[in-house]
């Protein structure tokens, strides 16, 4: 297979890191704002439209969204984490089968979210305490959203493998135009057809398909070794395995987070459909200052990997500390800004009044203090990156999910206000971080002392061998 560089690559092991960790996140910076663009246009739309009922509807889907999809997504970052690993070490048989592993992977795992999706979507709404007036909207919503997991899961893995090599700019270039179609045909349908959830949905979906029929069309026609033939497309067991390994304990970390999300998406949804309506524009401005932290998550993951993979053991630290520093000043700085900015904002959502009210409460506990997420969210991911795939996730089901769950059935349900309820995410956060912080510092020095001791052992046999 070709090994020569690539104009859309990245060479990850060698060279500054803060310009390369900038070149990489801030792509995926953008990628991720566009991501979030297809659910915030189409809450944006509904709330215009349709009204805060819809807009309701919409929003209360988000977290058990999440929740079923972020096991498969956590799947999708094991395949990027072993392809970095095999690509940092030029075994390019290996990422051939990694590749063509991880996108029928995707397909497959985006065909059981269908199902899952359609079957679950009323009976896990109604547990979670939707309000009624909004429940019939939400079914029908998250059933129409689901039918497109397939293109979704497809995008994701296709998209993880891009990254995995340091190209972040084409997934970028391929979900703007699935954002572009999405925000025109979520207008079309409502304004025009008058169809309400129904036709955000349909817009949505078809966006995903685009995305996903561009990225496979990239990777087909590439050079290189991670290019899709499909004729090929087949699951390689021990890839399959090496991909589970690592992807599984992630995804369950991001369906248990979830779950606690559920729990709170829940209280909130007692104090009625106004709250829940102005939690969910809040937490969608949220999602615009978390996703641009998250890129350096994805930095700090793929730069770790292949540095892990190439044994270049005096870049690991450096990286952890760049993307820690890059992702203070991101989350502090927007977090900020979007405190500052807040009504504004929220009137994007919508006009009433007491939905915004609502929404500032929310804002002002968790964008002040949302640098801490990404702190945690950066260290977590140099763990993975250095191999080790369940510690992480026991660390921050303890830290983060199990705190939060104790905080609601104990401090919140003594003191039953908004204020305490959003107060779990920072204390939480900053607990985790210090918990995987500690848990860096132990994996890196024992796998160095491996390195050290191969390459020890190495050079010890080399004198034997050419005598």
């Amino acid at each position: 297979m070709k090994a020569k560089k690539r104009t859309n690559e990245l060479d990850m092991c060698n060279g500054p890191l803060l310009g390369k960790l900038l070149r990489f996140s801030v792509p995926l910076i953008f990628s991720g704002i566009l991501q979030l663009l297809f659910n915030s246009a189409d809450i944006i739309v509904v709330g215009q439209f349709t009204g805060s009922d819809a807009m309701a509807a919409v929003g209360s889907t988000s977290s058990l969204n999440t929740l079923i999809v972020n096991l498969f997504l956590g799947v999708s970052a094991g395949g990027s984490v072993v392809m970095a690993r095999f690509y940092g070490a030029q075994d390019w048989k290996d990422v051939e089968e990694v590749a063509h592993t991880s996108i029928l992977l995707g397909f497959l795992s985006g065909t059981v979210l269908i199902f899952v999706g359609c079957f679950l979507a009323e009976p896990l709404l109604v547990l979670m305490g939707t309000p009624a007036d909004v429940l019939d909207q939400a079914v029908l919503y998250m059933r129409i959203v689901f039918l497109g997991m397939p293109a979704m899961m497809v995008y994701d893995f296709g998209s993880g493998i891009l990254r995995a090599v340091g190209d972040t700019k084409r997934p970028l270039l391929f979900l703007f135009c699935g954002g572009v179609i999405n925000v025109g045909l979520n207008l079309f349908f409502v304004i025009v057809f008058h169809m309400g959830v129904a036709g955000v949905a349909i817009g949505t979906v078809l966006s995903q398909c685009t995305s996903a029929f561009l990225t496979v069309r990239c990777l087909m026609k590439s050079d290189a070794a991670y290019r899709i033939q499909l004729r090929h497309l087949r699951i390689v067991k021990d890839k399959l395995w090496y991909i589970l390994r690592v992807g599984v304990p992630a995804g369950v970390q991001g369906a248990v987070f979830s779950i606690s999300n559920v729990l709170i998406q829940s209280s909130v949804n007692s104090f009625g459909s106004t709250v829940v309506a102005g939690n969910t524009a809040a937490s969608n401005i949220e999602g615009f200052v978390y996703t641009a932290m998250n890129a350096f998550y994805q930095a700090s993951l793929n730069f770790t990997s292949q540095n892990v993979g190439a044994q270049k053991v005096e870049r690991i630290v450096p990286i952890l500390c760049r993307s820690l520093l890059c992702v203070v000043v991101v989350g502090a700085g927007l977090g900020s800004l979007a405190v500052l900015f807040g009504p504004q904002l929220l009137h994007i959502y919508s006009g009433d009044p007491e939905v915004i009210s609502c929404g500032l409460d929310r804002i002002h506990v968790i964008c002040l203090t949302y640098f801490l997420c990404g702190m945690m969210d950066v260290t977590c991911g140099s763990i993975r990156g250095l191999g080790p795939a369940l510690t992480p996730t026991v660390v921050s089901l303890a830290g983060a999910c199990g705190l939060r769950i104790v905080w609601i059935y104990t401090i919140f349900a003594a003191n039953r206000t908004l204020f305490v309820l959003y107060l779990s995410y920072p204390i939480s956060w900053l607990v985790t971080f210090a918990a995987h912080f500690v848990c860096f510092c132990l994996f890196f020095r024992r796998w160095k002392q491996r390195v050290n001791k191969t390459a020890a052992i190495e050079a010890a046999r080399q004198p034997g061998e050419s005598a």
